[in-house]
């Protein structure tokens, strides 16, 4: 964070200090919740949850050096008491980013949130000092605790927004205003909590209500491609630039095609010019994740070619993301198991039958969470997809929803040994452990309640000698 002093904090807060001798000490470390986290110059905001009082830390963070905490009660430490530490810390983020030199850039939609924000702030990092989002800490909390890891160098900072409902992002863009706002998408998940996409749309356009005008400096990014998000263009006074497939798209892919591993290669075009990527991660759906990162990039100044460069060279960043290990005995383990929703689920079944092609190819599936009434059209839908994609055997695990995945196999001509259902991840382990054969390829995807990244991580631990190879 930048240096502040403890008084000025506690003013921005609206909190009072308890014994602190010295006001005027500066934190000039982070702001962190995790007490483990603490080191010397940091703020400790103490979060009070249901198992764990992060005041009960109090004196073990100010050991580790940690300036003062930042709670709700005195903790016979040095610290600024405040009614609400949320609110406190919104209040924070937002006076940070008032003094900061930084362009704010946000980002919201349905699916590829954190995928697009890694390539982002992959892409302009290669520019400038970038501090951006890590992993999905997109709400209340990991949003203002992002932009106080800002420091006087950053010159992007990258925030992904996450929504549950109506006013959510009206509320992140206020305690962090951005001056390029980005949306991806307005897919299925979460539609259970919203009612439908009229209503996701709504939340997900808020972002591009709170852009300054265009006169301002403000840009919205927005897909061509998608009708609820190309309809958000009425929504701003910003600048609006589009990027997709679609032929009124100001930053476009030609000539898309995957690489024999199943890794995208398009010819990139944008206002400034045109360039070649081919790119390290994995199934086409990154195409669009890498026009939209492109789209940000060009109105940020960069050219064609230095954007071409940088999405070639850009990695996962994040867990459990189409992340794919190689056993040395040769089979492939795809874990995409952080989470699941139809349209990301439709995607990573593409991707294995990209990857997988001449080889078998196994896609472990469970539950996806918040679909309300679409429930079992949906799950329905992918195990008919798995079919039709030539996938050699589905392995549905849990409850409902995993039936509803096998009975979509099942009436889409699966009718033999090509899908089974197991109760849990530990019986989808025995199976795969009993049947793998070297070369085969296996997709392991749930919503993150499922937790079937153990699926993976038991698959990469047996069966092989040896170490593991991540790509």
């Amino acid at each position: 964070m930048i240096a502040l002093s403890l008084a000025e904090i506690a003013e921005v807060v609206g909190g009072q200090t308890h014994d602190i001798p010295d006001p005027s000490v500066q934190v000039t470390g982070p702001v962190v919740r995790d007490s483990r986290e603490a080191v010397p110059g940091s703020l400790f905001a103490a979060f009070a949850g249901e198992r764990v009082d992060g005041h009960d830390y109090a004196a073990a963070v100010v050991e580790a050096g940690a300036v003062a905490v930042l709670g709700t009660r005195p903790v016979g430490v040095p610290a600024i008491v405040v009614d609400d530490v949320q609110t406190a810390l919104g209040a924070l983020a937002r006076h940070v980013v008032r003094r900061l030199g930084a362009t704010l850039v946000a980002l919201t939609g349905s699916a590829g949130k954190t995928s697009t924000k890694d390539l982002i702030a992959q892409v302009l990092r290669s520019k400038a000092p970038t501090v951006f989002t890590p992993g999905s800490l997109n709400n209340e909390i990991g949003l203002p605790l992002t932009a106080l890891s800002a420091t006087e160098e950053t010159r992007f900072l990258v925030l992904e927004m996450g929504a549950r409902g109506i006013g959510h992002i009206r509320y992140l863009t206020g305690l962090t205003p951005p001056k390029v706002g980005l949306v991806l998408n307005v897919g299925s998940a979460h539609i259970g909590e919203f009612g439908g996409r009229e209503q996701i749309a709504q939340a997900k356009g808020e972002l591009v209500e709170a852009l300054p005008s265009e006169a301002e400096g403000g840009t919205a990014v927005l897909n061509a491609d998608d009708p609820y998000v190309r309809a958000m263009a009425a929504r701003t006074k910003a600048k609006v630039i589009f990027f997709g497939e679609s032929g009124e798209a100001d930053v476009r892919a030609e000539n898309v095609r995957l690489t024999d591993t199943g890794q995208p290669s398009f010819r990139l075009h944008t206002p400034s010019g045109a360039s070649d990527v081919t790119m390290r991660l994995y199934g086409e759906h990154h195409v669009s994740n890498a026009l939209a990162a492109a789209a940000v990039a060009h109105e940020l100044g960069m050219s064609a070619d230095e954007i071409a460069v940088a999405l070639s060279e850009a990695g996962s960043l994040s867990r459990w993301r189409m992340e794919v290990t190689e056993r040395p005995d040769g089979v492939t383990i795809v874990n995409d198991a952080y989470n699941a929703n139809p349209e990301s689920m439709r995607a990573a079944l593409r991707a294995l039958a990209a990857m997988g092609k001449g080889r078998r190819t196994w896609a472990v599936l469970g539950k996806m969470a918040e679909l309300g009434d679409e429930a079992l059209a949906e799950h329905d839908a992918v195990g008919r997809l798995a079919v039709r994609l030539n996938v050699s055997k589905l392995v549905a695990v849990g409850g409902r929803e995993a039936a509803w995945l096998q009975l979509g196999a099942y009436n889409e001509g699966s009718w033999g040994e090509e899908s089974v259902h197991v109760s849990d991840a530990q019986a989808a382990v025995d199976l795969l452990r009993s049947e793998l054969r070297p070369g085969d390829v296996v997709l392991v995807k749930a919503s993150r309640s499922v937790g079937l990244e153990s699926v993976a991580q038991a698959l990469l631990e047996s069966g092989a000698e040896g170490e593991v190879s991540a790509r």
